[in-house]
């Protein structure tokens, strides 16, 4: 078994390095506010999050049991549906994922 100190400068280690990066984005944001790219990202990205999340959906929907196709189907036309009614991307993706938890636990 290793060394107490050893054991001790690997946790503080470890300890230095996850604060270190989860302080660095509030030291730059000053920085970010101001930068295009961050302002292309807050635009594009909750579309980009969207088309992975149904992508990841239907990556195996099973055509052949059209029971399962519905469970699948379903909530993805509830989160268009909401993103097009409330054009709330977080809310869209909230109703979406619980409608499909819905779906989960009642179609077997």
């Amino acid at each position: 078994m290793p060394d107490a100190g050893y054991l001790a400068a690997v946790v503080a280690v470890g300890a230095g390095v996850t604060l270190a990066l989860r302080a660095a984005p509030f030291a730059v944001m000053r920085t970010l506010r101001s930068s295009p790219l961050a302002g292309y990202l807050a635009r594009h990205l909750p579309a980009g999050v969207m088309l992975i999340l149904v992508v990841y959906l239907l990556r195996d929907l099973p055509v052949d049991r059209p029971l399962l196709t519905l469970r699948v189907l379903v909530p993805v036309a509830v989160t268009a549906a909401v993103h097009l009614w409330r054009r709330n991307a977080l809310l869209s993706m909230a109703a979406g994922t619980a409608v499909y938890a819905v779906a989960l636990a009642v179609v077997p």
